[in-house]
């Protein structure tokens, strides 16, 4: 898990295939002459990419940028997703898939702590397991994580979102993950969030657990009262409901944090549904992709925080391959427990003292492809 102390830190398919008898969602495809034969073939390099949904684009630009490194590196890949956000069981049945073929590497973006038993008998089999995007707590249940750095990516939003207010009193909403689970980047992206705005965390590894009002001291200062955290499974529709909900407790909130951009969006209609005008309301989301980067441009959403799933998958393909060929070993960011694959904050609004790039700029580089 990625731990930073407040304050003191700085943030479908081409092809599918079900397998009878699993939910499971899986490809195999491979640069080199054993297509498909996972990690069978001593001369094969296997690897499995689990990832959390198809239903969200970042995954999908995961998935892409594991199989053009596959194709690159004649590694015989195969695809796996569960079947919503949250989905535990699809992942833990992948990992055994993985474990029976012989992979010698798991890229994953885990749905949550039940599936660290199944990551733990795959180390056990002699497999290096990679977690994608999201660490797992601990951070060692994996061999390492190529991440986001989440905390630091809910501070940009938070302070951009600090600074604009320019001193208004902020009434917020808070759209986040899960309410039934936690992950790390549920928390650290909420924790950093609140912490941008200057707003006194309770316990940084739990979301909900501040003082419901008080003064945020980010930008110029001000007021905030804390109306509530709704959970949207990272989803449009779960992301419209999170905001209907938190409409019907308090009609007058004028910052809406949210997890991802699918959920924004969710969000977004529901204010527009509720007859609010988008220039009462600031919308700040995370993940920076391209369908993202233009709601932004279309004042949707106000400010991202842009993330690199592609660098991720690649980064990951290639340690796999390093370590089969040579035994080379990835390792940390220095001062971090994770691979830190970058963050900016994407805003056609700057504002002083927080650095950002526009749409134009994001948009050529949106996902972390080349």
């Amino acid at each position: 898990m990625t731990k930073h102390t407040p304050r003191f830190t700085r943030a479908v398919l081409a092809a599918v295939s079900v397998s009878a008898g699993l939910a499971l969602t899986l490809t195999g495809c491979s640069g080199g002459t054993n297509a498909g034969g996972g990690g069978s073939d001593d001369d094969t390099i296997g690897v499995s990419l689990i990832v959390k949904t198809n239903s969200n684009p970042f995954f999908v630009a995961m998935q892409d940028g594991a199989k053009a490194a596959a194709e690159k590196d004649g590694v015989s890949l195969t695809l796996a997703a569960g079947k919503e956000d949250g989905d535990e069981d699809t992942q833990i049945q992948a990992i055994e898939a993985a474990i029976s073929k012989g992979d010698k590497g798991i890229l994953i973006t885990p749905n949550g702590p039940a599936v660290l038993d199944a990551i733990d008998k795959a180390r056990d089999a002699g497999i290096f397991v990679i977690a994608l995007d999201t660490a797992p707590d601990p951070a060692d249940a994996v061999d390492i994580t190529f991440a986001t750095d989440n905390f630091l990516a809910g501070q940009y939003v938070g302070q951009w979102t600090a600074a604009t207010l320019d001193g208004e009193d902020a009434v917020i909403g808070l759209v986040d993950l899960f309410d039934d689970k936690a992950v790390s980047v549920d928390y650290n992206r909420d924790q950093g969030f609140l912490d941008g705005m200057g707003i006194e965390l309770g316990d940084d590894q739990v979301n909900g657990d501040e003082e419901s009002e008080g003064s945020y001291t980010g930008g110029k200062g001000g007021s905030y009262t804390i109306v509530g955290n709704e959970a949207s499974q990272g989803a449009e529709d779960g992301g419209r409901t999170a905001m209907e909900n938190l409409l019907a407790k308090n009609p007058d909130i004028n910052v809406v944090y949210t997890i991802n951009e699918p959920a924004a969006y969710g969000a977004y209609q529901a204010l527009e549904a509720a007859g609010k005008s988008k220039d009462d309301v600031l919308i700040v989301s995370i993940d920076g992709g391209c369908a993202g980067v233009g709601q932004v441009e279309d004042g949707i959403i106000d400010a991202t925080s842009q993330q690199y799933p592609v660098k991720m998958a690649e980064l990951g393909v290639q340690a796999i391959v390093d370590l089969v060929n040579d035994g080379t070993k990835p390792e940390n960011s220095e001062g971090l427990d994770f691979f830190n694959t970058g963050v900016e904050l994407v805003t056609d609004q700057p504002v002083d003292g927080v650095k950002s790039i526009d749409t134009a700029e994001a948009s050529g580089i949106c996902w972390g492809g080349e």
